[in-house]
Order: structure tokens, then sequence, then C-alpha cells
């Protein structure tokens, strides 16, 4: 979608569909508010009401979109009000629309026009890649968008539309992935798209096949892999250099491209959505891709752990006992936790870089959705500054962390009598537990675990920029911590 701004009023210019953005009990111009009934619209956060004006304005119809108290309006706000608009211009069939806001928004140019261009871009996003005998109107694309603001914001504006489409596009290659069926992204294929993102924005790739993770030591992914036809891979993501005065950061991300349970099998109706086991790596790889179009002035390193956990006859087994790259040994006691396994080779290599954070995305657990829901990441963290920042970044992306406790008590449930630790720890704080195992890998490295089981993927969306699917989730978080770093 193409995205121009330009100085002016909405309703003076001429447009098959115009959306006008407005607070809640605020005075709408005279021009539109002529066109309805007081009570008809309020502008609550999310109230629609569609008016054709018949030469009331300049637009042959005009979209009204409510925002909410203007003392309760973020980017998220704007996020969600412009997917809105989008989705109603392609029920319209209208290919090109225009956007303005009744006053000031209580954002700066920038934010404003970020979160405007994450919305329709994300607004628009489907994936159909496998769809067949679509009609005209099913297959029609929202062209462009004109966004109108007062003169003094345009060029802010302007470059925050800029850099919301650069955001939406690691988004949605992050959804691409999560959506992409298991036969058809298995580890192998995590590899090429590494190796293709790196020709593609100019970062170093390097996959690691099953004998280079043989000869190194890679005993996690390994285990986890053995039972499957698709052999794991160890997939490393460079961007910048490390050099004195600039931090490096790690992003982690588990890629199980799918997740049967294994000899613990799950059961049939858990099992469906399961090629969404990598959405902690397709973040990576959504970030990955958006702080070398950004060009941000850090170097962030992107490593992902990619297996496929299935039962066979050389399957790994509860009872067995399996040497990871750190040589700590782990106690299998359930093959469906498998994550945190393949995770604990990523998160020990990461050490090598001696980062200056390591944040680790997965699909990890059932109990953090019974926990939180779809509404919120769980995080666990090692050091406080970090996960402050990650909390914040997760306020201003609208993707919102919520932090657990990580203290000893938890460690000690993950302790296991013949191996270093085993790999659940019961179901009392499942979640908790979990990230007190992969704590176990980073050494003393600033660490933050964010759990996504939740947010990973929409069964019935919630959000106007959410589509059935994959989310994308960690994206914009990632993206936004990278940039505060950089600041």
């Amino acid at each position: 979608m193409n995205i121009t701004v330009k100085s002016g009023n909405v309703l003076r210019e001429a447009s098959d569909l115009a959306v006008l953005a407005a607070f809640e009990d605020a005075a709408l111009p005279d021009a539109a508010a002529g066109l309805l009934e007081p009570d008809d619209f309020r502008g609550r956060a999310g109230q629609t009401l569609l008016l054709y004006p018949r030469g009331a304005v300049a637009a042959r119809r005009l979209l009204l979109v409510g925002l909410g108290k203007r003392d309760k309006v973020t980017a998220e706000s704007v996020r969600r009000a412009a997917a809105t608009a989008v989705r109603q211009a392609r029920e319209l069939q209208v290919a090109a629309l225009s956007i303005g806001v009744v006053d000031d928004l209580p954002l700066d140019g920038a934010a404003t026009g970020q979160a405007l261009a994450e919305g329709l871009h994300l607004g628009a996003y489907r994936y159909w890649k496998y769809r067949t005998g679509l009609t005209t109107e099913q297959t029609f694309v929202v062209e462009s968008a004109t966004v109108y603001t007062g003169d003094e914001r345009e060029a802010d504006v302007r470059a925050g539309i800029a850099t919301g489409q650069i955001v939406a596009r690691g988004v949605m290659f992050a959804r691409d992935l999560v959506n992409s069926p298991g036969y058809a992204m298995t580890p192998a294929r995590m590899g090429e798209e590494a190796i293709e993102l790196e020709q593609r924005v100019g970062l170093k790739a390097t996959v690691l096949d099953k004998a280079q993770l043989t000869e190194q030591g890679f005993g996690g992914i390994l285990a986890v892999g053995q039972g499957s036809a698709n052999d794991p891979r160890f997939i490393i993501m460079e961007y910048g250099a490390a050099q004195e005065g600039t931090p490096t950061i790690c992003l982690v991300g588990k890629g199980l491209t799918f997740d049967s349970g294994g000899l613990s099998i799950k059961p049939a109706e858990a099992m469906d959505t399961m090629k969404s086991d990598m959405g902690g790596s397709a973040a990576v790889f959504g970030a990955m891709q958006i702080v070398a179009e950004l060009g941000l002035p850090l170097h962030v390193v992107g490593l992902v752990s990619s297996a496929e956990n299935m039962p066979s006859g050389t399957s790994y087994r509860p009872g067995d006992v399996v040497t990871t790259l750190s040589g700590k040994t782990i106690e299998v006691l359930n093959t469906d936790a498998e994550g945190r396994i393949i995770l604990a080779d990523a998160l020990h290599y990461a050490q090598r870089y001696n980062p200056a954070a390591i944040v680790e995305l997965s699909t990890l657990t059932g109990a953090i959705i019974i926990a939180l829901g779809s509404h919120a990441t769980g995080m666990v963290a090692t050091d406080d500054l970090l996960a402050e920042r990650v909390s914040r970044a997760g306020e201003i992306s609208g993707e919102r962390v919520w932090q657990l406790p990580l203290w000893q008590e938890y460690h000690d449930m993950i302790k296991s009598e013949i191996a270093d630790l085993k790999n659940i720890g019961g179901r009392e704080g499942g979640s908790i537990t979990a990230g007190a195992f992969l704590a176990a890998f980073v050494g003393d490295y600033p660490f933050v675990h964010l759990d996504i089981a939740g947010t990973a993927w929409a069964g019935a969306p919630s959000k106007p920029y959410d589509a059935h699917g994959g989310t994308g989730v960690g994206v914009r978080l990632l993206t936004e911590f990278l940039r505060g770093y950089a600041q």
C-alpha cells in the first residue's frame, strides 16, 4: 500500500472514502456534524459510523471512527482506528482512502505516523496463499491512503509513516512464516529464509545443519529433532559488529516448525495450530529485517533453534538424559516440553557474544494462556532494568507484557535427581519454572524470557489489525526495545 502525507483538511479534499477519527464526546466539524444526529456517534473507542454526505463534504463517503477519550488515546488507539478504516475501505471496494483527525492527537507526529502506517498495513493483511476460487470482491486490495495533517506536523508524520511501513513489513514477514504449513516451513526452509533475508537486507546469515550440530555438540536440538525426517537447523543472523560503544543484543527464538508432542503426544484438538510453535523464531526474523532496514546503531544477533518434534522409532524418550551444548544435562520427563531443550543450546551459544542483553521469545507453555489469556505476553527476567526496558517497549508498541517472579524456589523445582535439570517442574507455576529452566543457560548475562504462547496465534482475532492465524507478536515489541536501546 502506498501512503502519502499532505497538509490540509480531509473534509475538503475529494475522495471515495474520507476517514475522520474523533475523540469521545468531542465536537465534530460543522460539515460532518450536520450529517447525523448527536447521539448517533459518540466517538467511543472502536465505534464507527458510515455516512454519505451528498456534497456536504468533498468525499463521496465519510467514515467516522472513534478514538475514545482524548486523555486515554495512545498509539494503539490510532493503530486500531487505521486498521478499522482500511477494513471498511476493502469492504466498500474503495481503492484509495484519505484519513484525518478532528483535533491534534496527544502523540508526536512521528508516533502518529508510525501507528497509522502499522494499522493500515496490518489491517489489510490476509494469508490466503492456499485459497482457490476467490471472487474479485474477495481479492480486492486497497492500494493507497492519504493522511492529512497540519503543516507543522507534516514532516514528522511522514517520517513516522516510513518507519511504520518498515515495521509492518517485518510483522507481515513473521506472520507469513507462522502461517505456512509445517510441511512447507521445515527447519531447512527456515534456514533458507535466513539466507534470503541476508540477500535482501544485507545482514550476515549462517545456518548449521545436522552434521555441524553433531560435530559442535548441540545435544538439545539434536535430541528433539531426532524423531523427524526433517533434520534440525541452528540459524545465526548478525547485523552490525561488536565494537566499543556499540551494545550487543542477542535475540533468541524457538523454531519448532511443528510440534506433535513427540512420544508424549498431544491430543488432536491441541495439535492443529502447532505449525505456530515457531512463533518466537518468526518474531526474531521479523525484528532482524526491521533492524537492518532502519539501520540502528547496534550489534544485533538473532539465534534460532529449529527442529520438528515428531513421534517415531528414533524419537527421544521420557527418561532420556540429554547433554546440551553447555555440557549441562537434562532429564526428559515429557517430550512435549521440548522448546526449552532446544533453546538451552541457543541461550548458551548467545554467551559467546558477551551481550548486554539476551531476549528470548517462545510459545513455551499452556500455563501462560491460563494465567494471562491472549491479552499479554508473560515475562520472566533475571535483570530488573532489562525487564523494565522490555515492559516499557511493550506499552509503547501495544504488545504488553506482564512480569512473573523468579525466586529461588522456582529454580529448585526443576532440579533433577539423575541430571542437572529436569525439563518440567510439575503443573504448579509451569510458566515460571520454564523460565527458570531457561535462565540456567544464560550465565550472568541480563536475560528476559517472553512466553508468547497466548499471543502468537489468533483463532478469533480481537484486534482490527490482526487476522486469523499468526499475529507476528514480538516484532513490534522487539523493534521498540531495540530503538530505545539505540537511543
